[in-house]
């Protein structure tokens, strides 16, 4: 799937891997499943370039949109597993 990933032009080259490596992260859980820690600490770096609820939430919405895959759910998932991998269903 060719997505274009939503970032800023205002951050740095780290910033940009760590936002870019969440969002790949929740591909892999609705492509074949991925550890529920790998989830938790994309998201937690994704957190740190974006620490603001309604920036999160805007981006999420235009990841959903582009790729059908729910970013929110996902992390949802990943916190409230008991299971050590999150396979989401798209």
């Amino acid at each position: 799937m060719n997505v274009q990933y939503p970032i800023s032009i205002d951050w740095s080259k780290e910033e940009v891997i760590k936002v870019v490596q969440f969002f790949q992260t929740v591909e892999k859980a609705y492509d074949n499943g991925v550890s529920k820690g790998e989830v938790l600490s994309t998201y937690s770096d994704f957190k740190q370039v974006v620490p603001s609820k309604s920036e999160e939430k805007q981006m999420f919405k235009q990841f959903d949109k582009d790729t059908g895959f729910s970013t929110y759910h996902t992390v949802k998932e990943a916190k409230e597993t008991e299971r050590e991998k999150v396979m989401m269903n798209k």
